[in-house]
């Protein structure tokens, strides 16, 4: 009677122990296949800043919506409601395309207001550093165009490169976003449609490092 219930006590010890370890080994697979999700769920929530900054670098574009960045020191958005309510230039153009000859009149905000704006961060301790610098335009169907910043800035370049919000006097849709327009250029290739993004930056990294 008494060697049964060892036995049988032997037995409980044995399953409770075996229990013990399968839960602590399921704990420990849990953490490992979800890496830093697991730790972060298990620990303290981040912080508000952190999540806010992961946000903002992959915050999604509104309709017709630009956004301005690069090496600026104050990025931001802007939209063709925005570009209405800001003093307004027009040009007459023309230029070819697949489509033969174009000849048209543009309404819009001077390229270089709207980047000024946002403050680029060019070298002043540099002779005309702002010469170093550039301007990629991207648009729909992630069509993509450069600038040398001398293109745009009125202190070196004779014409004023444009974010149309018309043409013809047909005002273009919101959704659409605003068009760049460049009186300079003969060619359309320049001519960004559905603009959704306007990147400042500097040959300087580039040609320092080629070296």
């Amino acid at each position: 009677m008494c060697g049964r219930q060892n036995q049988r006590r032997a037995g409980l010890a044995l399953a409770a122990a075996a229990l013990l370890l399968a839960g602590c080994g399921q704990s420990a697979d849990t953490k490992g296949a979800d890496g830093a999700k697991g730790g972060a769920a298990a620990g303290a929530p981040a912080p508000a800043s952190a999540s806010a900054s992961a946000k903002a670098s992959v915050a999604p574009l509104g309709p017709g919506e630009v956004r301005v960045g690069g090496e600026v020191a104050k990025p931001y958005s802007v939209t063709l409601a925005d570009l209405r309510k800001l003093p307004q230039a027009s040009v007459e153009v023309r230029f070819t395309s697949a489509k033969g000859e174009q000849r048209h009149t543009y309404q819009g905000v001077p390229l270089h207001d709207v980047l000024k704006t946002a403050e680029p961060r060019f070298d002043a301790a540099k002779k005309n550093g702002q010469l170093r610098g550039f301007v990629s335009a991207t648009g729909g169907g992630d069509y993509r165009a450069v600038f040398a910043w001398a293109e745009i800035d009125p202190g070196f370049a004779k014409s004023q490169v444009l974010l149309a919000v018309s043409e013809d006097g047909v005002a273009f849709d919101d959704a659409a976003g605003p068009r760049l327009v460049v009186p300079q250029d003969t060619k359309g290739g320049r001519y960004v449609s559905e603009l959704n993004q306007l990147w400042v930056g500097v040959v300087d990294p580039v040609v320092d490092g080629a070296k």
